[in-house]
């Protein structure tokens, strides 16, 4: 199952994923309070998702980049839903 979801997501449009995750991140910015903190969780859910999936494959400056961005994005979930 884990591995057709992987092919799957292999074969996703750049471009299109570029646009949808953007899309996610602006909404759950600008809607206020508890619509906006999901928004973003579900934007890290999927970010730890793919972080652990990737992780073993990805060079050390990688890794390092998407910590830094996944720990942003629970910061900015946490003060939102506050």
């Amino acid at each position: 199952m884990a591995r057709t979801f992987l092919h799957r997501l292999a074969r996703v449009n750049p471009t299109a994923a570029f646009a949808g995750t953007l899309a996610v991140l602006l909404a759950g910015l600008f809607l206020p309070g508890i619509v906006g903190a999901m928004l973003l969780g579900l934007l890290a859910a999927g970010l730890a998702g793919l972080t652990a999936t990737t992780w073993p494959v990805q060079a050390p400056v990688t890794r390092v980049v998407r910590v830094v961005l996944l720990t942003l994005l629970v910061v900015a979930a946490v003060s939102k839903a506050l």
